[in-house]
């Protein structure tokens, strides 16, 4: 009897000291010195950097019970809410080929120039939840959801062409980096912050989309005036089976376009809807939105002549080694009628096909292709997502699926297996000769390995491209965006390290950025530079290895180089009060609407004003309901008991002075110049026109003239030349 007790309270000591153990395990700090990573059940895990592939550039395996274990626990972190790409708006189109593609692919869409494609589009920020602003710094999704007669094909890109990481297991850490940090939740839909950086200081191969992150093309002027890219390469495949390689890209008509950090800040406040309304009245207005399709095809035997890995995910292909062949045009003509039934219950997937386009070993791709249908089983609660109307096929679906959560087709007959007697053999698998969907028989000879190949290791190349190819207002804006972000990191010690990474890219960047901080740039770092090894893995050989560029600037990387021929959907604010020169708005509004502009009335007030003749004009907003940043450009028309009044006020200074310092195009004629005398801008102009900087001037009574280079300095977008002036109090 005492011998039970004794072994019953041995026992229930061994319980208790277990228990203490999983609680102490539970309680274990970020800082603990002790703790290896793990899977969920405990076992360690020894690379965590690579997922398990079929050789360094090989096809990432399904038997990959770590990758998939990591990125289904992500997959479904949120409910229902996207985890990335929440906040979106989309819209209805079409695509149209411009000539048969017939040699480089069999896909039918691309195929018959006189066919439309229905088409699906969501735009998207990437960080911020659904409540978040639009201004946001950060990635724009591009989506693009073709209604094929073949099936549905997604092409799932973003608005810049290269991706933080090389390989898809880094992406839950990526993202749990960027997110508001999890002990407060702050901040919202912004990468400013030290969890972010801390993360991107250890990860070289993040440089070159740090660069592009932290250019203007992060903060775009318009959803329509943004590129879009595939990101990853792509196989085109035609009839014959030979495959290429390809890259998609989007090139909008209206040409490429930001706002400044200042205004995108401004934007956020006045109108955190700003871009899904910008795109939302653009398409109600019937200005249709438009991009031209691009591809640059390289020949499977030219694989490896480049001086970077066409695999890589960081990389992109100058246009001046591979041209970019615009093939076709998109169309976006019609709004969604709902928004939750169709921009939210929307699911792309890069694995969605069809025959003639197929994969390629991007480890990055491949990790979407098992992440995305996982993330969609989450959020919309069913493989039979498919069903939901905004995803159905035009093409008619046969399968012997059936049943699961809200299925919504009703089988008929016993079958639901395949091969069968009983059913007449019905589907039947369509085979080669009847344009069924077969992978590119690529040739595969390797061992399983956790690795990188060593044409992936080259981080700051392709980073120093891109900065170079910058002009001179492109790169004093990615440096002061770069002061920004790390102006806002507390931890010295990663500042520093960031510092070390943009001395690797460029000593211009990296000093510039120094001396916001207040900060010398570091001679080195302790560890290696490359954190991105297999642990056990030699550090040196793992280093950033530069490779001798063939392209040292590149033309399409720089907006100074886009469309600046048009002034089509720009909105034009009119300043104007009682006692305005009717006449002289009429000729402004009229040359304005001539060339596509939306012109808009901005008093003291709301309701109508009357003119210097007694007409009288609809006021479309009041000084104290927006703000110059809602706007492209600024006309003051004369009128002296007009200027007087506005001369008063002070948001009507304010507004002109906040135009100015974001450099854009300002026009006052008679009367109105002083005006901008008032706002410190401009002195009293003699001549006839006066265009100085995005600044034009008459004292007559306007004409064609003025109104001519009003518009060009509109179509030019911003005078950058300002913004070495004297501030101006705004």
């Amino acid at each position: 009897m005492a011998k039970n007790i004794q072994q019953k309270k041995t026992q229930k000591a061994k319980t208790q000291k277990a228990a203490a153990k999983i609680t102490d395990l539970s309680a274990n700090t970020e800082n603990s010195a002790d703790q290896f990573l793990t899977t969920n059940q405990g076992l360690r895990i020894n690379d965590n950097q690579n997922s398990l592939k079929a050789g360094e550039r090989g096809a990432t395996l399904l038997e990959d019970f770590i990758l998939r274990e990591k990125i289904t626990h992500f997959d479904h972190e949120r409910i229902p809410e996207r985890i990335v790409h929440a906040r979106g708006v989309g819209a209805h189109g079409f695509f149209q080929v411009y000539e048969s593609m017939a040699p480089y692919t069999k896909a039918k869409f691309l195929q018959d120039p006189a066919a439309r494609t229905p088409v699906f589009v969501r735009f998207s920020t990437v960080a911020g939840f659904r409540g978040s602003t639009d201004l946001a710094r950060d990635v724009r999704g591009f989506a693009v959801k073709f209604y094929t007669e073949e099936g549905n094909y997604d092409l799932v890109g973003n608005n810049i062409p290269v991706f933080f990481i090389q390989d898809a297991i880094k992406f839950p850490d990526l993202i749990h980096a960027v997110k508001p940090e999890p002990h407060n939740e702050v901040p919202q839909a912004a990468s400013a912050h030290d969890t972010f950086w801390d993360f991107i200081s250890l990860m070289p191969e993040s440089m070159h989309m740090i660069m592009w992150a932290m250019s203007d093309r992060a903060i775009p002027r318009s959803l329509r005036m943004m590129e879009g890219f595939g990101v990853h390469t792509f196989r085109f495949v035609n009839e014959q089976g030979k495959s290429r390689f390809v890259k998609f890209h989007w090139k909008p008509l209206l040409g490429v376009h930001s706002v400044v950090w200042d205004e995108a800040l401004k934007i956020s406040g006045n109108d955190p809807d700003f871009h899904r309304r910008d795109l939302y009245e653009a398409i109600d207005s019937g200005a249709f939105p438009e991009w031209e399709f691009g591809v640059q095809i390289v020949e499977e035997k030219d694989e490896h002549k480049f001086d970077f890995d066409l695999l890589d995910p960081t990389k992109l292909i100058p246009e001046e080694l591979v041209p970019v062949k615009r093939i076709g045009k998109l169309t976006l003509d019609r709004n969604v009628d709902n928004f939750f039934a169709e921009t939210e219950q929307v699911a792309f997937h890069p694995g969605h096909l069809v025959p003639g386009i197929d994969f390629t070993n991007d480890p990055l791709l491949q990790g979407r292709l098992f992440s995305y249908t996982d993330t969609q089983l989450s959020r919309l609660g069913s493989p039979n997502f498919h069903e939901i109307p905004i995803n159905r096929s035009l093409a008619p679906v046969h399968n012997n699926q059936r049943d699961a959560h809200m299925r919504q087709t009703i089988n008929q007959g016993r079958v639901s297996y395949e091969p069968n007697t009983l059913g007449g053999g019905c589907p039947f698998q369509a085979g080669k000769d009847m344009s069924g969907f077969v992978s590119y028989a690529e040739k595969i000879d390797a061992r399983k390995v956790r690795a990188r190949s060593p044409s992936f290791f080259d981080h700051f190349s392709q980073a120093t491209l891109f900065f170079n190819s910058q002009s001179e207002p492109e790169q004093t804006h990615i440096i002061n965006a770069l002061r920004f972000e790390l102006g806002k990191v507390e931890t010295i010690a990663i500042r520093e390290r960031m510092l070390f990474m943009l001395a690797q890219v460029d000593k211009t960047l990296a000093n510039g950025v120094a001396a916001g901080l207040g900060l010398q740039v570091p001679t080195k770092i302790n560890g290696p530079l490359n954190q991105s090894i297999p642990a056990d893995g030699d550090p040196k050989k793992f280093q950033p290895q530069r490779a001798k560029q063939e392209v040292g600037t590149s033309a399409a990387l720089s907006m100074a180089n886009t469309v600046k021929d048009t002034i089509r959907t720009r909105k034009i604010a009119v300043l104007a009060a009682d006692g305005f020169d009717n006449a002289a708005l009429t000729v402004f509004k009229n040359a304005l609407t001539r060339e596509g502009a939306v012109v808009k009335i901005v008093a003291p007030r709301l309701g109508t004003l009357t003119g210097s003749e007694g007409t009288e004009v609809d006021i479309d907003f009041s000084l104290l309901t927006c703000k110059s940043v809602l706007f492209d450009a600024v006309y003051v028309p004369g009128g002296e008991q007009s200027v007087t009044a506005l001369s008063n006020e002070a948001d009507a200074i304010h507004f002109l002075n906040e135009a100015y310092k974001h450099c854009k195009a300002i026009a006052a004629t008679t009367e109105g110049i002083d005006l901008l005398s008032a706002a410190f801008l401009k002195g009293d102009a003699g001549a006839d026109v006066i265009a100085e900087e995005g600044i034009i001037l008459s004292r007559n009574p306007p004409g064609k003239k003025v109104a001519t280079e009003f518009i060009n300095a509109i179509a030019r977008h911003r005078a950058w030349g300002r913004e070495n002036k004297a501030h101006v109090p705004a």
